[in-house]
């Protein structure tokens, strides 16, 4: 899917829905912070971010690099260049036993095969039956340790019915739970996710419910496409905002990235 723009302008005018994804949550990144970062978007937005807006964002890689700084994307949380570039190397239960459950990393970047009106996040099973499932996913790996310490988690997803559900078919990834008052009652250090950015637009909690409203539309993306893309009845924030589209700059280094993933420099 394909998203074009004329306020844009330059040899960089038209972006597609993923580019205007990747660059929304570039932006969602600050100068300084640890970011804890998955492969595939997360990881392409916060290297972008790092190119651009952050020099100074400490990228944290499931592997145990810390402060890696790669000069090409990486294939995987394997990849070499991300321990020859990192500030140290530690061990996978060192990242999450000393930095991540102590909430030592700031920002915690998330996908979803599933997520509901409460964020809940389902990366394990497609289907009812847990033994017997439709579709069996990859699982959760990290992600229940970063939706359960981070101080805060952006996730990032394509939106669609089937993958915003009115109720997840597996909890794999806490968010609000049933609503408010439920991470608390769990103790988990983090306060939940709070941001979901799609091709579509930017989602965020209600302060009162916690139910996930639409707060920020990407260009060309109407209210009524947002809302056919969920399975709720999906809420719009009274102050609903316009994502400003990428600019040249941003595009050209994403795209730069995107050419180079896995090369050697």
């Amino acid at each position: 899917m394909t998203t074009t723009s004329s306020v844009a302008a330059g040899p960089t005018a038209a972006w597609t829905a993923d580019e205007m994804m990747t660059v929304a949550a570039a932006r969602a990144m600050r100068d300084g912070v640890a970011c804890f970062v998955g492969i595939g978007i997360p990881s392409t937005a916060a290297n972008l971010a790092r190119r651009t807006h952050a020099p100074g964002l400490v990228l944290v890689y499931e592997s145990g690099t810390l402060g890696a700084r790669p000069a090409t994307l990486p294939l995987s949380i394997g990849d070499g260049q991300l321990a020859d570039t990192a500030d140290a190397v530690v061990s996978v239960p060192e990242v999450f036993n000393y930095w991540l459950q102590p909430g030592r990393v700031d920002i915690g970047f998330l996908g979803a095969a599933q997520i509901d009106r409460f964020a809940n996040i389902n990366t394990t099973v497609i289907g009812d039956d847990y033994r017997h499932p439709k579709i069996r996913l990859p699982g959760a790996g990290g992600a229940p340790e970063i939706a359960a310490n981070c101080p805060e988690v952006i996730v990032v997803v394509r939106q669609s019915r089937r993958t915003f559900v009115d109720r997840v078919d597996f909890v794999t990834s806490l968010g609000y739970g049933s609503g408010p008052g439920d991470r608390t009652r769990l103790g988990l250090r983090g306060a939940g996710p709070t941001m979901v950015i799609t091709d579509l637009g930017i989602l965020t909690p209600d302060p009162d419910t916690c139910v996930l409203t639409l707060s920020s539309l990407h260009p060309g993306v109407t209210v009524e496409r947002a809302r056919d893309a969920t399975g709720w009845d999906l809420a719009v924030a009274g102050a609903l905002s316009m994502t400003a589209p990428p600019t040249d700059d941003e595009l050209a280094v994403l795209r730069d990235l995107e050419a180079t993933k896995g090369q050697v420099r």
